[in-house]
């Protein structure tokens, strides 16, 4: 029996490694239009960095009491660093003036509390219905959608948050990178790079015909784990069409988030592993990680509309851009001491489209019809498919196992399976 995988993201990587330690007389195929693994999860070692490894991708552990991902990395012998997460960081200010700090707390604890009591029962809401206009914190607000969600708040549905359940904390990292234990992973698996899926037919019952760049090959089942951008533009055209699927796919965008790692010459001065928070107002905001891991390296963290046009005006523009916020911070001659050594660029890959998924107001639904089985040989996987943990590597991980799994179970000769 065949198995194709269309996508080496968390979730083709997951549905690969499941299928071939659990199934090894099926013939897997993974499908990558990348010339690397991983999506979404990447991680590079800057020479300016003094070999430390930075994620431009997902880089956190979320849940790491249920995190699939953080097992398997305990499993390989990976350093678990367990420094608390900004958002855990008590001493994390939100505003530089002290007297005015509590009243900032309470205000995004107001917040958040109007959000997650909001009565979704008769109709959803975006996260702008819980504040006004006017409001002295509404920056602070648009502030966190876009970093939560690389979303506005007039954008973001709130049934969506009340959904979100990423498991259990604290949140823990490797200072190894998780894009390079989720690359690790796929080393071993039959991952064709270069191979950029065009059709996937299947009209006839018997097999899917997919056609690619480098040629047609046949398949008894289909396991798409693309992102809701290609699907929602129709990147991979379905016969016959699939329009729930893209529906639904356009009801999830990819959030515009970027992040960009400075090199700080002499950094030994500076406080090791704290966040700090910008001041660039509305739009603009951006948050950094001061010297993750002891390195010399300050990593800001662009959300919202600011990350993709920071993405378009490159490395250097972005790097004027943080020098405001940090010589505030640091001093105005601390400008000087930085350069730029590595910048996602996420809204503009072709193969991707953004970070990670939300849903808009009203479609928080839309991620049960996107993981839904077609004809019981097209299946779906990916963060956005899960209902509780998307925008999560470990969400991609569940949801990538589960529609291997329901593709084995479908399949007519039964198989025995190896992990019983």
């Amino acid at each position: 029996m065949q198995i194709v995988i269309v996508g080496a993201g968390a979730a083709g990587i997951s549905a690969a490694k499941y299928l071939v330690s659990h199934h090894p007389d099926l013939d897997i195929r993974v499908l990558e239009a990348a010339s690397r693994p991983g999506g979404r999860a990447l991680s590079v070692k800057p020479p300016q960095l003094r070999g430390q490894a930075v994620d431009l991708g997902c880089g956190w552990f979320h849940g790491s009491r249920d995190n699939l991902w953080l097992r398997l990395a305990r499993e390989l012998g990976y350093v678990i660093d367990e420094t608390p997460a900004p958002w855990n960081d008590p001493t994390r200010r939100l505003v530089a003036d002290k007297a005015a700090e509590d009243d900032a707390q309470r205000a995004m604890a107001d917040f958040f509390q109007r959000v997650e009591d909001y009565d979704t029962s008769k109709a959803d809401a975006s996260w702008a219905a819980v504040t006004r206009l006017d409001d002295y914190w509404r920056p602070r607000f648009e502030m966190v959608t876009n970093m939560l969600n690389g979303a506005t708040l007039a954008e973001s549905s709130i049934e969506d948050y009340q959904h979100y359940d990423p498991g259990r904390g604290p949140d823990f990292r490797t200072p190894t990178g998780y894009g390079s234990l989720i690359s690790a992973v796929a080393a071993s698996l039959p991952i064709e790079y270069d191979t950029v899926v065009e059709t996937i037919d299947h009209r006839n019952h018997n097999k899917v015909r997919i056609v690619t760049n480098r040629g047609t090959m046949t398949a008894d089942r289909v396991i798409v784990t693309v992102s809701t951008t290609v699907l929602a533009n129709e990147r991979i055209r379905f016969l016959p069409a699939l329009p729930a699927k893209t529906a639904a796919a356009a009801g999830l965008p990819l959030g515009k988030v970027n992040k960009l790692f400075l090199a700080v010459d002499g950094a030994d001065d500076l406080p090791v592993d704290r966040s700090a928070i910008g001041k660039h107002g509305e739009g603009g905001s951006v948050v950094y990680q001061i010297r993750p891991f002891g390195s010399n390296a300050i990593e800001a963290y662009f959300g919202g509309q600011l990350a993709e046009d920071l993405e378009r005006a490159g490395p250097e523009a972005a790097r004027e851009f943080t020098s405001t916020d940090l010589a505030g911070l640091f001093g105005s001659s601390f400008p000087a001491k930085l350069s730029s050594v590595a910048m996602s660029g996420w809204c503009g890959d072709i193969n991707i489209g953004g970070c990670y998924s939300y849903a808009r107001p009203g479609c928080a639904g839309q991620r049960q019809i996107l993981a839904e089985a077609v004809d019981e040989r097209l299946f779906f996987a990916g963060e956005a498919c899960s209902a509780e943990k998307f925008s999560t590597a470990h969400g991609a991980f569940e949801t990538g196992v589960d529609a291997a799994r329901a593709a084995v179970a479908r399949i007519d000769t039964p198989l025995h399976d190896h992990s019983r």
